[in-house]
């Protein structure tokens, strides 16, 4: 700035000999040297026009006002008879600003934090700005860390007085914590305290030990809420020193805390105006008198009572706790003042950025009507229906006040759509299988009506599938589906480790399924299926044969399902919380060729243990037996157990009872398997919206109709597994050792499917 102070101050002594003449009344003005700046833009930024009297303060102001531009780099005046003539050089225009050596900053941060200092394409070059961008860029990196970093600006000179900018930069290795120190901490250890914070000392293993100014102001924030969740309500950091050493390699970190003491809630009482009873406001209370205030509590209880305020239409209700501190006793006592304020309704629901979708098909899914009592809850709700299905890659949503009112909002949802379509040729794995090919094309969103259409080919050295399919997710306004499927299946288990058959089935079903509420659903199809049965009497075990021989290879069949489902996952794709429940029954009708039935549950729980790390419980029975005249399942319909989907370490579908003169699976008629899995943090990637990595521990087995389900008999394995959602498909690597396995198991280790539906 003073070399910027200086050039004008020179450039107007400079100027002043050339305008120490008479006063002159301009009769036109002409300018030399413009380039890219407009002749507009320099009238603009001059204090006189044609008819103005020129002397030699307004000739100096003339002469400042045009440097101040920010435009050019010199400017003089000189006089023509009555013609004032402006000679300006313009300064360089940047025609491109290139970084070079950044990785922790992305190129898209650093390029709007330099736009924001004036350093951008198309901008006018200020030489003396590049100083202070590289301050700036030091100080962002110092942050980070990284005080070892360099940053140095050149300028290259182009055609047409055009510059290209290049921020070249050397991040250099973030500096290491080498100790924390913290101070004033009585009742609990430092170990403990170190175990809340994100940043850590050096351990045995390395990692957490890179310095960050953030995160040091998060872990803070952090030490903070976990002595207040503990009764510390006077807790406070008196002071934080960070300590470099010379080389800027080491940091040593001091914390010094005043714990305070601690306090118990004396009593808790409810004022205010309590337009909810009471007797419904004190169960959402999550204190509790005589015991350790805690802040996690408070704010869980003014979110809950907020909450159902909402649902009466005061959405922008204020509850607050009100502590009343007893120093002497070290208690406190609470006083929940709700105000519900005004009740606010619902002018209009609008929505944008549906640019393939119908109206309709977003709106069906919103439950905050227009003209009613505005409810978080049902706006949310609304927002996490949008996301279930699936079309949109974002939903946001807006509840803006209408303005002149004080008693209605807008409700506004932006979404931004997904291709919903996919068109798929290629090849796949899977340990089960072996080699794929597939060939589909779907559409979730079918011409924007949410309609589900698809058609896919499958061949694998095991099965054949063409199938066609159809679902009108809202056949009626009141959201029953109804969907059609058409198919084709053929199974040759000759190169696996099941006892040989090979099938040929085709068919076709009608489905219907009705909404019970928000998140329960029941379903029922009805269908036909004409299977033939193939064996080889050599190769195939003695009960198939038996089978063939009292029912016959070719098998029409009318079958019929119904299912109850519950799904309270927080997304559909790798969910981080919530569950899914699902219980059905599969049959035959009574006059079918062959009479079974099968009875399914299966369920998944997520618990999130962090904020990247989920605990993972699934369980999987399944019971099923003929009736009629037929007093087992037919054999291609009993239950499997071992692989990637079951039991992983051993061979798929290998598990269960086997043929005594084979030794291949010949499946069973109950099926039990668990799995637990810990979710982990990909160490890989900060961004894990594909991945997934989990150590596990599976257990299960498939048993015969006359065999009871045993402890002892429930094959184990334990071991690690990583999914990629990849563009191809999902791959699912995982790598299991069995805990207990018996001689005759067929044991496999690693296991690896690709090209799978997830």
């Amino acid at each position: 700035m003073k070399r910027k102070l200086a050039l004008i101050l020179m450039a107007c002594l400079a100027a002043a000999p050339a305008l120490a003449y008479e006063p002159f009344v301009i009769r036109d003005i002409r300018l030399e040297g413009l380039q890219r700046i407009t002749i507009g833009t320099v009238f603009n930024h001059l204090p006189v026009k044609i008819g103005d009297t020129l002397n030699e303060t307004l000739g100096v102001q003339a002469i400042r006002r045009l440097y101040k531009s920010g435009y050019f780099k010199d400017v003089r005046l000189e006089r023509e008879g009555n013609v004032l003539v402006i000679f300006v050089a313009e300064r360089s225009a940047i025609a491109r600003v290139k970084f070079e050596g950044n990785s922790d900053i992305t190129t898209e941060q650093l390029e709007t934090s330099l736009k924001q200092l004036g350093l951008a394409k198309g901008r006018v070059l200020d030489r003396a700005l590049l100083d202070k961008i590289e301050q700036e860029l030091k100080r962002q990196y110092y942050s980070l860390g990284k005080y070892g970093v360099k940053v140095s600006a050149e300028v290259e000179q182009l055609a047409r007085n055009r510059v290209d900018v290049t921020i070249k930069i050397a991040e250099g290795d973030p500096a290491e914590i080498a100790a924390i120190t913290i101070t004033g901490n009585h009742h609990f250890d430092t170990p403990t305290l170190l175990k809340q914070m994100q940043l850590g000392e050096p351990s045995l293993f390395g990692g957490r030990n890179s310095y960050s100014k953030q995160l040091l102001g998060a872990d803070l924030e952090t030490l903070k809420s976990w002595y207040l969740d503990r009764g510390y309500i006077n807790f406070r950091i008196e002071s934080t020193q960070v300590s470099l050493t010379p080389d800027k390699e080491d940091v040593y970190i001091t914390i010094n805390l005043n714990e305070g003491e601690q306090y118990r809630v004396r009593d808790i009482k409810l004022a205010g105006d309590l337009i909810v009873g009471e007797d419904e406001l004190w169960p959402l209370v999550s204190l509790e008198e005589d015991a350790v205030f805690s802040r996690r509590q408070s704010l869980d209880t003014t979110e809950r009572i907020s909450n159902r305020l909402s649902e009466e239409g005061y959405a922008f209700a204020n509850v607050n706790v009100v502590p009343d501190v007893d120093k002497d006793t070290r208690t406190v006592g609470l006083t929940i003042f709700v105000d519900p304020g005004r009740r606010v309704y619902v002018r209009k629901v609008n929505i944008t950025g549906n640019t393939k979708s119908k109206d309709e098909v977003i709106r069906r899914e919103i439950r905050q009507m227009e003209a009613d009592w505005m409810s978080t809850k049902l706006v949310s709700l609304s927002r996490t229906r949008l996301d279930r299905l699936g079309f949109f890659e974002e939903v946001n949503v807006e509840t803006p006040s209408v303005p002149g009112t004080s008693d209605q909002v807008d409700v506004n949802f932006s979404v931004s759509e997904r291709p919903t379509g996919n068109l798929t040729a290629g090849v796949g794995y899977s340990d089960s299988q072996g080699a794929m090919v597939n060939l589909a094309v779907t559409q979730q969103n079918f011409v924007g009506t949410g309609k589900q259409v698809g058609i896919s080919i499958d061949r694998s050295s095991v099965s054949s599938n063409i199938s066609l399919n159809y679902t009108d997710p809202y056949y009626t306004q009141d959201g029953i589906s109804r969907g059609f499927r058409l198919y084709y299946r053929k199974i040759d288990t000759r190169s696996i480790t099941v006892t040989n058959y090979l099938t040929e089935s085709r068919g076709l079903s009608v489905s219907y399924g009705l909404p019970l509420n928000e998140t329960d659903r029941s379903r029922f199809s009805v269908g036909y299926d004409n299977t033939r049965l193939f064996v080889d009497e050599y190769a195939t075990a003695q009960d198939i044969l038996d089978f063939i021989s009292e029912n016959g290879n070719v098998y029409d069949n009318f079958n019929g399902s119904l299912s109850w489902s519950r799904d309270r996952r927080n997304r559909r794709i790798l969910p981080t919380s919530g569950g899914y429940t699902l219980a059905g029954v599969d049959l035959t009708v009574p006059g079918s060729d062959l009479e079974y039935y099968k009875l399914n549950l299966r369920h998944i729980q997520y618990f999130p243990l962090g904020r990247q790390t989920t605990l993972m419980l699934k369980g999987v029975l399944g019971y099923g037996t003929g009736y009629g005249g037929n007093t087992d399942l037919p054999p291609f319909q009993r239950y499997y157990a071992g692989g990637s989907n079951s039991v992983r370490g051993y061979d798929s579908n290998s598990l269960g009872p086997r043929d005594s003169r084979t030794n291949n699976a010949i499946g069973g008629d109950k099926k039990f398997i668990g799995n637990v899995e810990l979710i982990l943090p990909n160490p890989f990637t900060e961004k894990s919206g594909s991945t997934r990595l989990s150590a596990f521990f599976d257990i299960g087995n498939v048993f015969a109709a006359e065999d009871t389900i045993e402890f002892s008999k429930l094959r184990r394995s334990a071991g690690v597994a990583f999914l990629w959602l990849a563009p191809v498909g999902a791959m699912r690597f995982s790598y299991a050792i069995p805990l207990n396995d018996q001689p005759g198991d067929q044991i496999q280790n690693f296991q690896f499917t690709m090209g799978q539906p997830f």
